[in-house]
């Protein structure tokens, strides 16, 4: 078999250091990445969408596109789609289309943001035929779930208020108590209810599923197959995502992941592209608790999903690349020398600790990543692949450039 330029001296090195390289590279074989249909369609921000040739126009092209990251990938099976953006007529017709494509529909995403009847709210909404309507899209999209094969409803909602007096806050999570209670009865007993949070935006004043602590109070309350959902642009600027993360992990509670990288607020960039060590150290946590018997279960059931919305990319590139850098943090959250962090840990020596993971962090997985691919049948760079089979090119002939507008994706 072909030996990629630079394996083996990094294969040598890292056997020195005690690593079994075949169980890292099993690892990463394994390795499971949702990509999210509303990644590859024209989308952008609440300014301006500007519109990408070839750019996805509905959800066959979109499963299309996400076929050929797979390809290219291998480690990207499933997409994530959204509802209503992406319904059909026929889902066990889509159901085979993605199959013929290798591929197969993943998550399913209400959305309770879109319509003018949730200007104050869906699910906190103080009007109950408004709140009734969110539950209903959302039990329409269990259904969905049921007739694609998928187990995962990810729950997203824009709730919140602008203006200090504008509702009840205490009121607002009894709603919300009670509509996620009725949706949790509605779920399948395979199926988990992963309930995502985002400190600010679209309201201002406040929000009503605003961190990970509402999160697991909600998904606490409901039942083991509600957990909470990490979207890694959500956060207030320093805050300490490791730390939720092996929170969760530790209260079994950590379901799923929405990846993207966010420089001031929810900016949807490239995973890896702004802070890749804050990613190393995410996946640093989840290492650590898959290879821990108390927290193994619940660590090997995360759903890796990717949430971004590419303005101003190529929509398959960005795509294609946003995957590479997860797959460099989680090779690198793989080689860390554990037993030397923890003899470090519970000898009090702090930079020693530190300086474990910095080595591991500081390695170039360049080489052990393309060797993996190639022995999965695929091309060492998965980008330049890409760029090579013309497919873009190909698909801005057949497709045009369709015009866009201004708002979110899916329009």
């Amino acid at each position: 078999m072909q030996t990629v330029e630079g394996y083996e001296p990094l294969a040598e090195r890292l056997t020195r250091q005690g690593i079994d390289l075949n169980r890292v590279k099993a690892l990463l074989k394994a390795q499971q990445i949702e990509t999210p249909s509303w990644g590859y369609g024209n989308s952008g921000t609440r300014f301006k969408v500007f519109a990408y040739p070839g750019a996805a126009r509905n959800i066959y092209e979109k499963l299309a596109d996400a076929a050929v990251v797979h390809r290219f990938t291998g480690v990207c099976p499933t997409v994530a789609i959204h509802i209503p953006w992406d319904k059909v007529d026929d889902w066990q017709g889509l159901c085979q289309y993605a199959a013929e494509l290798g591929v197969r529909i993943g998550a399913v995403n209400p959305n309770l943001f879109q319509d003018d009847e949730y200007k104050l709210g869906s699910l906190c909404h103080p009007d109950a035929e408004v709140r009734r309507r969110a539950v209903e899209h959302v039990r329409e999209c269990i259904e969905i779930a049921q007739q694609v094969n998928s187990h995962l409803i990810s729950l997203w909602l824009a709730d919140g208020t602008n203006y200090p007096g504008q509702d009840d806050f205490r009121a607002r999570k009894h709603r919300l108590q009670q509509c996620l209670e009725e949706i949790y009865r509605a779920l399948p007993t395979r199926t988990r209810l992963l309930i995502e949070y985002k400190f600010f935006e679209p309201a201002f004043y406040h929000t009503d599923l605003p961190d990970w602590g509402v999160a697991y109070l909600m998904a606490n309350r409901l039942g083991e197959r509600a957990q909470v959902l990490v979207d890694t642009g959500h956060h207030p600027q320093g805050a300490n995502i490791e730390h939720i993360v092996a929170l969760l992990l530790d209260e079994g509670k950590l379901g799923g992941f929405h990846f993207n990288n966010r420089k001031y607020a929810d900016d949807d960039l490239i995973v890896g592209s702004i802070n890749p060590f804050e990613m190393f150290l995410i996946f640093n946590e989840l290492v650590a608790a898959a290879e821990d018997p108390r927290t193994a279960t619940c660590a090997q059931n995360v759903a890796y999903m990717i949430d971004q919305s590419h303005n101003i990319e190529p929509k398959i590139e960005a795509m294609i690349l946003s995957v590479m850098n997860i797959q460099m943090a989680y090779a690198k959250a793989l080689i860390v020398d554990r037993a030397r962090l923890r003899e470090a840990q519970a000898a009090g020596e702090v930079l020693q600790a530190h300086r474990v993971l910095q080595q591991a962090y500081e390695t170039d997985v360049r080489p052990l990543l393309a060797q993996v691919r190639v022995e999965m049948g695929l091309e060492p760079d998965p980008l330049k692949a890409f760029r090579r089979s013309g497919y873009a090119e190909k698909v801005a002939r057949e497709r045009g450039t369709e015009a866009a507008g201004s708002g979110y994706p899916g329009a």
